[in-house]
């Protein structure tokens, strides 16, 4: 296609899927689902699993390869975008009263999934078609293992953020525990990749890029004070300019060291320097990213499924057990190290709901390992069943155990130093002019 092609090609995409999105979301919306779910459950419905293998042609007219890198990429900075908000919402001095428990709960969540998964894909090799020939047994057991242990932090941290969860204890923990979580899987799956490849450069990188991070971010909040005075000499659109840059750095650097671009993104917003000011340009980028650009990123990988590879009686009888394995691993762990760290049973449960989702991350994982060859097509379909059934449970669950308790664990918590709700003071988390926790 010419570059002229390419462009109209685009723009109608883009319309396709901004509207299947929002009518997908309106058909879930009664079932507890939030936009996020219907944006994966979109992707799924526009890539070969139906409307390609219902209308072929007009799969391919919409979608054509050559689009597909630049729906990509344009997600990509939607992603970006949102986690650096959520990034900037999340404030650090609240992660020293739960860092016990998050890491605890991180510990567990991880290990378990690991374990399980990894056990149940030695058990049925020679059975089921889990890895392309040449590939160690033991490197598919890892990388299976690590996909179970992922926890989808983007979309974790936008199903809290879209239930107005960002002020409450769980929210807080599972935040935590969740980043702590997939630095950890995804460090590991470096490892695993490295394994594949025959050298140990991958993971060395990621771990020691890790550690250079941490040192950056600790040198920017010392700075905070300095930034800020500096950040009110400049204009409106320079200090937009600015933020943009120093985002997309911190995404193109972490992304670079094998942890994903989000995390980059987040870490900055978490440690981005804080007044007014600057929280009205971080708002001001919020729309174009959860309106326009995120919905790209969800659907482009629901256009790279193909659950038709499901006829497969074995097959499918192996997603339902690494279904199981992934919930009994990430929900029951993380509950159970939640009650050991001393929460109460409503917010355990609530944490070990938000940990069992999946979603994009997992999904991001799989592809990793299907570029690599170290999945076949059909284990790759079996783990985005898995990312897909895991992320659906969450909000469905999460308005079960409200019901049921009448939604006491969802109290806010009110700003260390102020008088509480009666004074004006609002959650910690929320937006102001946004409406909602956020």
């Amino acid at each position: 296609m010419s570059t002229t092609e390419l462009g109209t090609a685009f723009l109608l995409a883009v319309v396709v899927i901004l509207v299947l999105c929002r009518l997908v979301a309106l058909l879930l919306r009664p079932l507890g689902q939030p936009p996020v779910v219907a944006e994966m459950i979109a992707g799924v419905l526009l890539g070969p699993s139906v409307l390609g293998l219902v209308l072929p042609s007009v799969e391919h007219h919409l979608f054509p390869s050559d689009l597909r890198p630049m729906l990509y990429v344009t997600g990509q900075l939607g992603l970006v975008l949102f986690m650096f908000q959520s990034g900037y919402e999340f404030r650090l001095e609240r992660i020293r009263p739960v860092a016990r428990s998050a890491a605890l709960i991180s510990t567990a969540g991880s290990a378990a999934p690991l374990l399980l998964g990894g056990a149940l894909t030695w058990a049925v090799h020679g059975s089921v078609d889990t890895s392309p020939p040449g590939v160690p047994l033991h490197v598919t057991v890892l990388f299976v293992g690590v996909t179970l242990a992922i926890t989808a932090f983007p979309m974790l941290a936008r199903i809290i953020t879209e239930n107005g969860l960002s002020g409450t204890s769980f929210g807080t923990i599972s935040l935590a525990a969740g980043a702590m979580d997939d630095v950890a899987a995804w460090i590991m799956l470096a490892g695993v990749v490295s394994l594949a490849r025959g050298s140990a450069h991958t993971v060395v990188l990621a771990a020691a890029g890790a550690a250079g991070l941490v040192v950056v971010l600790a040198a920017l909040i010392r700075l905070r004070t300095p930034l800020v005075n500096a950040s009110e000499r400049l204009g409106d659109e320079q200090l937009l300019l600015a933020t943009v840059l120093l985002l997309c750095l911190a995404a193109w650097y972490t992304d670079r060291i094998g942890l994903y671009a989000v995390f980059g993104a987040f870490s900055l917003g978490a440690a981005f320097p804080r007044s007014p000011r600057i929280e009205r340009t971080v708002e001001a980028t919020a729309p174009l990213s959860r309106v326009l650009l995120l919905p790209l990123f969800f659907t482009y990988s629901g256009l790279n499924t193909d659950t038709g590879l499901l006829s497969d009686p074995k097959l499918l009888l192996f997603a339902v057990g690494c279904t199981a394995a992934a919930v009994i691993g990430k929900f029951g762990a993380c509950w159970a190290a939640a009650r050991l760290g001393g929460q109460p049973p409503a917010v355990a449960i609530r944490i070990g709901t938000l940990m069992n989702a999946r979603g994009l991350m997992q999904l991001i994982a799989i592809n990793v390992g299907l570029s690599e060859g170290i999945v076949s097509p059909s284990m790759f379909t079996v783990l985005v069943v898995v990312a897909v059934v895991t992320t659906v449970m969450a909000t469905p669950l999460l308005r079960l155990w409200d019901r049921r308790d009448g939604g006491a664990a969802n109290e806010p918590e009110w700003v260390e130093g102020t008088g509480g709700a009666e004074d004006g003071a609002r959650p910690v988390g929320a937006v102001a002019g946004d409406g909602r926790a956020s």
